[in-house]
């Protein structure tokens, strides 16, 4: 059933605009005018229009069909209200409720309007008999392969409650996680942002005029001083030059380099050996690995396909290619351990104790442990990281001040003892 976007007035003369489904544009005019409501403008919904070309093009091109989504989806990836609205989902499964029934009730309850479109039309393909895991798989924008895949498996072993209940979770696990990294990066970037800033308003406010006095008695500039006249000329005459070259490097890094497979490798191996933050970023993907790996196995994802997902998930080629080895080496016979003690990226620790989870049978529970401990060493990690970069930044910024300023200051002081000599 096709979703309509639609504004309109309703009886008191104020403006109204929401969706509606419908069969048709008719039937969806005379629903809204039976709530009152008289349509002054009615459109099919983007992402339902999608969905009805896609489901005609048969499921092999519908996942590529819908990357292209973008305006729709591209806010909404990573909305922070999903797990709210799985748990709610979960409870409503749990009491009995038929799941397109509690899908009516979840969207009542839906704020964003984009997710509701997406919401109505799950819900549609769920009535018309498809299961729910293939109706999540028509948005990948929002539900990635592991919440696709572990639905899948809820429902095969006929747990979707507790699939959903774990999902809800890691989601919320996640969020944290990523907080946490996010917030040691934040304040070198506040440093960054303030020192540039800083440094540009001396340079092309202050630097110029205090130059120019000194020039003009006719004095000798010391080395420094010219070095800072001869960068703050260069800034002003080709300061448009020089964003148009950083935004275009940026680009050119990020949408084309990038994309190369030998860069992408070392770029991420770079990373996790950064000083300091590389620390930190490593932690972030061992602990991003075992919750990953520990929520597909209790949801009954087997082993190789829980690989295949959390490969996607860890965001790191690097990474990547030791669960691609990994992923061979159990297609040949081997444990999961013995591959993670010899890449030489997973702490050995790790290595130790998904051996013990193997050989106890207990490797979900083992896995969770490992992620419980390493969110607390991300805690750790993160208070040390600022504690380190916090004084790290302020040496660099008052060095780069520093010398603006002395370098200002030479010609005065040069003057001021020539006035003042005998």
């Amino acid at each position: 059933m096709p979703i309509y976007e639609y504004k309109g007035v309703d009886r008191g003369g104020g403006n109204r605009d929401g969706i509606v489904d419908a069969d048709s544009p008719r039937e969806a005019r005379s629903k809204l005018r039976d709530q009152g409501v008289m349509v002054t403008d009615l459109n099919i919904s983007a992402i339902s229009a999608q969905a009805t070309n896609l489901e005609d093009q048969g499921s092999a091109k519908r996942v590529g069909g819908w990357k292209r989504v973008i305006q729709m989806e591209r806010g909404i990836k990573g909305d922070s209200s999903l797990p709210i609205y799985t748990r709610q989902l979960a409870t409503l499964v749990r009491s009995g409720i038929p799941l397109a029934q509690g899908l009516t009730a979840l969207i009542e309850q839906v704020e964003h309007k984009d997710i509701e479109v997406i919401f109505r039309d799950i819900r549609e393909q769920v009535t018309r008999g498809k299961s729910f895991g293939e109706a999540l798989e028509m948005h990948p924008k929002l539900f990635d392969d592991l919440f696709v895949n572990m639905i899948k498996a809820g429902e095969a072993s006929g747990n979707l409650d507790d699939v959903l209940v774990r999902l809800a979770d890691y989601r919320v696990k996640q969020q944290r996680l990523n907080s946490r990294v996010k917030t040691a990066l934040i304040y070198p970037a506040i440093m960054l942002t303030v020192g540039a800033a800083v440094v540009i308003f001396l340079v092309n406010v202050v630097v110029p005029k205090l130059v120019t006095i000194a020039k003009s008695r006719g004095q000798e500039l010391p080395w420094m001083t010219k070095l800072l006249d001869v960068t703050s000329t260069f800034m002003q005459n080709n300061l448009l030059w020089i964003i148009i070259v950083i935004f275009g490097a940026w680009i050119f890094w990020r949408y084309v380099a990038l994309a190369q497979p030998g860069v992408r490798l070392w770029w991420d191996g770079m990373k996790l050996r950064m000083p300091i933050l590389g620390s930190l970023f490593k932690k972030q993907i061992v602990s991003r690995f075992a919750v990953t790996m520990s929520t597909l196995l209790r949801s009954g994802v087997t082993v190789l396909e829980s690989l295949d997902i959390v490969k996607k998930v860890l965001n790191n080629k690097l990474m990547e290619n030791v669960i691609d080895d990994v992923r061979g080496r159990i297609l040949e016979g081997a444990d999961i351990a013995t591959p993670l003690k010899k890449s030489g990226v997973f702490p050995p620790v790790v290595g130790y104790m998904v051996a013990v989870g193997e050989q106890t049978g207990q490797l979900d529970e083992m896995l969770e442990r490992i992620a419980e401990a390493y969110e607390e060493e991300i805690e750790s990690t993160t208070t040390r990281a600022l504690a380190v970069l916090e004084p790290v930044m302020i040496v660099l910024l008052a060095f780069v001040v520093g010398f603006i300023v002395i370098s200002v200051m030479l010609p005065i002081l040069q003057t001021s003892s020539v006035v003042g000599g005998p």
